[in-house]
């Protein structure tokens, strides 16, 4: 018995002594003060990297000293890029140089920390109709931002035409990504809250048609009080947004609170959540919700835990890169809440889309890495996030 007692304190002295060791850290407002690691300039010269699927790859710097780029956009039949940066600006590449005007007809944008010009998408009739979609964050009147979508026509060296087909709840986030599905509608994240409210645009994937209506077919459009424009529910902050190239399925990655980032199959009508349940823990530190998963609600296909900030996605089903066919590659901003710890990220799937491994690339770069996309060259496009030197940088074979 006293052997029992005995070891007993010293479990309790050793838990009370653990307890004191623990450092305090700054806060700012709620969320814990993060270390930030230098990043290192971006390199000049093409950098050379091994890869864990034996195929060495080259990573060139295709342009340079942009303003926060979000979003790339590949013009079929030209050698023509367009590439949103966050501040209100559209750029053109144009035979691989970046032209030193911003492009015509983008209107005016409200910018501030995470808000601004947001994604590209080209209408799937593009070669015959010219049109160009893209979201953004409109100014209104009381300073309450408007996520928009809007279109405009490119005529070779502008937008013409431009104009906003939806707007979004006043408070549906500061983030939105846009894609076109098989069918010729268009998806268009927010973020924002209530997520679970049926009758707010807050944290849903819209479903539109390419005039910015609803379609007949969504699945809340004989719902009584819900927004018919709903396709699922239950998000937190999406920041890729993108339709698989062979199934024709719709995909989308969310940031989760400290850690619960997540990659999601979207399916109609779906509930996946938030903030309900989570991988995640508060920044504070407990676990934001005290249930993973439940029933009525949608499980991640993938998820992170610590946090990559988790943005940008990409199906990769081209030939040029033959060993990461089929895989699916993801942007990250910064892991485990450390600054200056962004990278890019490979996550191998067997044929029924489920995980079985993943490799970080460009670790070293330590840059926020905001969107990844195939080109028409069946190269990977990555646009690195920085306020004076933002970079579109391609990933090809060393052969």
């Amino acid at each position: 018995m006293q052997n029992q007692i005995t070891a007993c304190l010293a479990l309790t002295l050793l838990a009370s002594a653990a307890a004191q060791a623990q450092r305090s850290v700054p806060f700012v407002g709620e969320i814990p003060l993060a270390p930030e690691l230098a990043v290192p300039p971006i390199p000049d010269e093409p950098v050379t990297y091994d890869t864990a699927e034996g195929m060495d790859i080259r990573v060139v710097v295709v342009a340079r000293n942009m303003a926060n780029p979000y979003s790339i956009a590949f013009l079929p039949d030209e050698d023509v890029m367009l590439v949103t940066e966050k501040r209100g600006t559209l750029r053109v590449i144009r035979n691989g140089v970046l032209e030193p005007a911003p492009a015509p007809g983008i209107p005016e944008v409200l910018e501030n920390r995470r808000s601004g010009l947001n994604d590209l998408a080209l209408h799937p009739d593009f070669e015959n109709n010219r049109y160009v979609y893209f979201s953004y964050h409109k100014p209104m009147p009381n300073d309450q931002p408007v996520m928009s979508l809007a279109r405009g026509r490119w005529d070779g060296r502008a937008l013409v035409g431009t104009e906003d087909l939806f707007l979004a709840d006043p408070g549906s986030g500061d983030r939105s990504r846009i894609a076109f599905g098989p069918d010729g509608t268009i998806y268009m994240s927010t973020a924002g809250g209530p997520p679970q409210d049926l009758g707010s645009h807050g944290g849903k994937i819209l479903r539109l048609t390419d005039e910015g209506n609803v379609p007949d077919d969504n699945p809340f459009v004989d719902v009584p009080g819900a927004k018919p424009e709903i396709f699922t529910y239950g998000h937190r902050t999406t920041l890729g947004l993108a339709m698989h190239p062979v199934t024709g399925e719709m995909w989308q990655n969310e940031n989760g609170p400290n850690g619960g980032d997540e990659l999601n199959l979207l399916k109609a009508g779906a509930n996946y959540g938030w903030p309900l349940v989570s991988l995640g823990r508060t920044y504070q530190g407990p676990w934001h919700s005290t249930r993973f998963q439940g029933e009525g609600f949608e499980d991640p296909v993938v998820y992170w835990t610590p946090s990559i900030a988790v943005s940008g996605l990409t199906f990769y089903t081209g030939d040029a890169l033959p060993e990461w066919k089929g895989d699916v590659f993801v942007g990250s901003l910064r892991t485990g809440e450390i600054i200056g710890t962004g990278h890019i990220e490979r996550i191998l799937f067997n044929e029924n889309m489920e995980e079985l491994r993943r490799e970080a690339l460009l670790r070293d770069w330590r840059h926020r890495m905001r969107d990844i996309r195939m080109g028409p060259d069946e190269l990977l496009y990555v646009l690195v996030d920085h306020p004076e030197d933002g970079a579109v940088i391609r990933i090809a074979p060393v052969d």
